[in-house]
């Protein structure tokens, strides 16, 4: 699968753009501000259906304008669809494949998977388990869309639970017996969630231990380590154990929602204590390469493959292994972005492989 061409119009810092795009690498290269990454998250909206940075869409329509529409020609098996995504002011954002509005945004989820690396990624190593838990449901929703609609299920009923937990506190009226029907419910589709995690987790690591030590030639041990409370524990009894302490918290406390990613660097060390800015950064690439392995083997074709100033922190040695590795044939289509086009131009020109070259600046676009 590749992405062939991409048109915006009034999106961000863009009034009407158009790119075509080669089946190999492709740079979006510029200072900061020019819009290189708007570009990665047009892409980023043709495929997920949303911003990878910003879940506020109205923000971004280009100042002075009334609507934004984002469209790309993909092709898989010699086969063109057009996707297109738009959205006016005060009004529903719209989403097409081939002309023909999607019933539910949900799904295009996993049609034209993607992988995307970016600064933010931080936040998975440094934030709480929330951003943990985002990364995992992110990678399953791609490949598996009734995931998707179970932990919808799940998060409504934990909040049916919580709701209830107030009313007691608040109104002293204490509904057992709702209670127990929403912590039935709530471990039924628990579990659901609970077994998919655990399962995704087993293929994930091993592919991710690859990656970092490919970067990092096997510089130093890292882990990665999935950690539930239902891995010994039955969710039920935590419920019953739990509940005075929901009482007093208003909220449940035991359960999927808690679930968490440990990193750890040189034994049982966090990474987010003792890992460098560059161990970080390779652990949060070997991640997200990874997740790509993992939506490649799943779905069977290559996902799309996004680097948002991938260079910082990274040292040219780790840098020039990064690029051989996304070269090579495990790989397909990549987009980058660099301040530097000479850099990149360089580096591929020493590996040997093919790329494409758009100087941005202020929203304008100019393939070298």
């Amino acid at each position: 699968m590749w992405l062939k061409q991409l048109s915006v119009l009034n999106f961000k810092n863009y009034t009407d753009s158009n790119l075509s795009f080669l089946p190999e690498v492709n740079a979006f290269t510029g200072s900061n501000g020019a819009g290189k990454t708007n570009l990665l998250d047009a892409i980023h909206y043709l495929s997920l259906c949303k911003s990878y940075f910003n879940p506020i869409d109205s923000q971004h329509i280009k100042r002075g304008e009334e609507y934004f529409m984002v469209q790309g020609e993909f092709e898989r098996d010699e086969r063109p669809d057009i996707i297109s995504c738009s959205l006016k002011k005060n009004q529903k954002k719209q989403f097409k494949r081939n002309k023909k509005d999607y019933p539910r945004l949900a799904d295009h989820i996993g049609q034209f998977p993607l992988v995307m690396i970016s600064p933010n990624d931080t936040l998975i190593i440094l934030d709480g388990s929330e951003e943990r838990r985002k990364f995992v449901d992110n990678v399953i929703s791609q490949t598996d869309n009734r995931y998707l609609d179970t932990l919808i299920a799940y998060n409504r009923i934990l909040l049916q639970r919580n709701t209830l937990l107030k009313n007691i506190k608040e109104k002293g009226v204490f509904d057992i017996g709702l209670l127990e029907v929403l912590n039935m419910q709530l471990v039924e589709v628990g579990k659901v969630i609970y077994a998919k995690r655990q399962n995704f987790m087993e293929q994930f690591t091993p592919s991710f231990q690859r990656h970092y030590q490919y970067l990092s030639e096997s510089a130093e041990e890292v882990t990665l380590v999935y950690d539930s409370q239902l891995q010994k524990n039955d969710f039920m009894e935590l419920l019953a154990l739990s509940l005075d302490k929901d009482r007093i918290l208003e909220r449940t406390t035991q359960g999927i929602h808690k679930d968490d990613l440990l990193f750890t660097i040189h034994g049982e060390m966090p990474l987010k204590k003792f890992g460098s800015q560059g161990q970080q950064k390779s652990f949060l690439i070997a991640l997200k390469l990874a997740q790509y392995t993992y939506l490649h083997d799943q779905n069977k074709f290559k996902p799309l493959l996004l680097l948002d100033d991938i260079f910082d922190k990274l040292d040219d040695k780790r840098t020039k292994k990064l690029m051989q590795m996304v070269s090579n044939d495990e790989f397909g289509q990549i987009f980058i972005t660099d301040t530097n086009a000479n850099r990149v131009q360089k580096i591929f020109d020493e590996i040997q492989q093919p790329i494409r070259i758009f100087d941005i600046k202020g929203g304008q676009t100019h393939a070298i």
